[in-house]
């Protein structure tokens, strides 16, 4: 991905976001890019805005995902705000996974387990 792409991500993500309210435009939000496995570089877009859900916003699979973040034991966990299927998208520290969660057969797929940031 080209730093032109990358940015206009950032800048994109951060337009999105700050459509939903003024709490949520007042969020300034944060940019990282990780390297997974075979070659597959995930820019997201984290906002943790003073009121609502912080988000983490990932373009990957030619598309960009907005996930809203939920409880975990450890890092950070955002998932996408339905009861039914969906992206996972789990970090900790430097490190991330994408998962797809099936609703339907109650089981997790893991799409990238070795991201890292650069």
């Amino acid at each position: 991905m080209t730093l032109r792409r990358v940015i206009a991500f950032g800048a994109t993500s951060a337009m999105c976001l700050g459509a939903g309210g003024s709490a949520l435009a007042q969020a300034m939000p944060v940019t990282a890019t990780y390297s997974c496995e075979r070659g597959v570089e995930v820019p997201v877009s984290y906002t943790t805005p003073e009121q609502g859900d912080a988000t983490a916003v990932l373009y990957v699979e030619n598309r960009m995902i907005t996930l809203v973040q939920s409880r975990a034991a450890s890092g950070a966990r955002y998932e996408w705000p339905s009861d039914g299927s969906g992206y996972v998208w789990w970090n900790k520290g430097n490190a991330a996974t994408l998962i797809w969660h099936d609703a339907v057969a109650d089981n997790d797929t893991t799409i990238y387990a070795e991201c890292r940031t650069r």
